[in-house]
């Protein structure tokens, strides 16, 4: 009988053992991942150039209310963009984890005694930014009040959109004006530097970080970025509310309970610049901090008639024409219009 218990006991000692052996190193394989960062992040901010980067290019016509495709989106994206891994799409999941991790006062000191690492992942809040950089640097309220304002007042003079995601390495010490000076310059390196006044005069800046910081909280990936894009911009041609829950998110996020709450129907009447569900045409401001895809997809749209679209709980993407379409969708899918 002794036997008989004995032989479970040491096989579940074994999983376990093989457990713990493989957590460790994971954690093993992300503490040397990070000090890579450490040193990597550290020679690129000591040598930021702010280089001439390949003007975006747009298809939106906005004074026409058109979109003509411009057949080298494809090839900018895989010859700018794909090398960008600290602000892409694609490693977002990756950003988030490293931000949570980032939190810890331990793993911080054992990564290194005198820097710290900043992530912030595109699809973040400013407030969340604000919070997550001031607990890390132990930044009183002043001190995280002063940071949101020196990047607020910053151009394009906006309270979200312009925190670049991406991650810094900073000093243990950094005080907000330092670290807001170093998410500009990625901000001008990155963004600025490829928004020409040519650009500008086909869809001002604001406006597409605004539809980028959409397209960050409503799409998966880039593909299904320039689908909503050309949906979003279907809408703002004709003067329809875009009807999003996004913006709702915004509106009634607090730190207190949640930053992105679920929106229930009564939500669709609050009465905010960001419901965009009573009003038309675009909110105030970004509702989130957009990564270069986000924004490409912003300026370069598919070309779709579609004006209504929504993701099964698998992520796929359907749209329609019309509301009558998008409810018998809707209905197949789900067995009700919802």
């Amino acid at each position: 009988m002794m036997e008989l218990l004995q032989k479970p006991l040491r096989t579940t000692l074994i999983i376990i053992g093989v457990l713990a052996a493989i957590c460790l190193l994971v954690a093993l394989s992300f503490f040397v991942w990070t000090k890579h960062l450490i040193l990597k992040e550290t020679v690129v901010q000591n040598d930021v150039l702010l280089t001439e980067q390949e003007p975006f290019p747009v298809s939106v016509q906005v004074i026409q209310h058109k979109i003509v495709e411009d057949p080298t989106v494809d090839w900018y994206v895989e010859t700018y963009l794909s090398f960008n891994s600290d602000n892409s799409r694609q490693t977002q999941w990756l950003d988030m984890l490293l931000a949570q991790v980032v939190k810890w006062d331990w793993y911080q000191q054992l990564a290194s005694s005198v820097s710290r690492i900043l992530v912030i992942y595109s699809g973040e809040r400013g407030e969340q930014v604000v919070a997550n950089f001031g607990d890390i640097l132990k930044w009183s309220d002043e001190e995280r009040a002063l940071f949101a304002d020196y990047v607020a007042e910053t151009e394009p003079y906006l309270d979200d959109g312009t925190f670049y995601p991406g991650r810094y390495v900073v000093p243990s010490d950094a005080s907000p004006e330092l670290v807001a000076d170093l998410l500009h310059e990625r901000f001008s390196n990155e963004i600025l530097s490829r928004y020409t006044s040519e650009v500008e005069a086909q869809v001002p800046l604001k406006d597409a970080l605004i539809i980028a910081s959409l397209l960050e909280r409503e799409a998966y990936d880039f593909t299904d970025m320039r689908y909503i894009s050309g949906v979003i911009w279907n809408r703002l041609f004709i003067d329809m509310p875009l009807q999003l829950d996004a913006t709702l998110q915004y509106s009634l996020g607090a730190a207190a309970n949640d930053w992105w709450p679920k929106i229930v129907p009564k939500d669709k009447f609050t009465p905010s610049p960001y419901n965009t569900y009573e009003n038309t045409g675009l909110p105030p401001a970004p509702i989130a901090n957009p990564s270069v895809e986000s924004i490409m997809a912003a300026l370069n749209p598919r070309v779709t008639e579609c004006m209504f679209y929504f993701h099964d709980d698998n992520g796929r993407f359907y749209c329609t024409d019309t509301y009558e379409e998008h409810v018998a969708k809707l209905k197949e899918i789900y067995g009700q219009g919802r």
